[in-house]
């Protein structure tokens, strides 16, 4: 089973700009990728999916300031996020093992479960 390993947290004002990335074990990660976040008591929610053609979806509150991005030759998947936000401190979790055909179609909550392999995560914090 593919590993992913996460980094490029940290802590940043708002209006920073930080560069995630996930790194798989294999080259085989799936048709579908994506990055999710979960804040304190909160919902672990999708935040973005990368499908293998190129494909991308974003979450409503992300659009126009992240991009999801993947580097096959690397197996490594990216999360540019500019114009952060407090809203955004969250813990960052790359996910892969698709288990249903929609699961790239989703962001938000609920869209967890569709996925089968996740990292460790890597902590973003956002001050204002």
């Amino acid at each position: 089973q593919v590993q992913l390993l996460e980094s490029g947290g940290g802590s940043v004002q708002a209006g920073g700009s930080l560069r995630l990335s996930c790194v798989a074990s294999s080259s085989f990660s799936g048709a579908c990728m994506a990055w999710f976040r979960q804040a304190p008591g909160k919902e672990r929610e999708g935040v973005a999916t990368y499908r293998s053609e190129g494909q991308t979806t974003y979450l409503s509150s992300v659009m126009g300031r992240f991009t999801i991005s993947k580097d096959n030759a690397k197996n490594t998947l990216y999360l540019q996020m500019n114009s952060l936000k407090p809203e955004d401190t969250a813990m960052y979790y790359c996910a892969a093992g698709a288990t249903a055909s929609f699961a790239c179609s989703c962001t938000g909550d609920y869209c967890s479960s569709y996925f089968g392999v996740w990292g460790q995560g890597t902590q973003v914090t956002v001050s204002s």
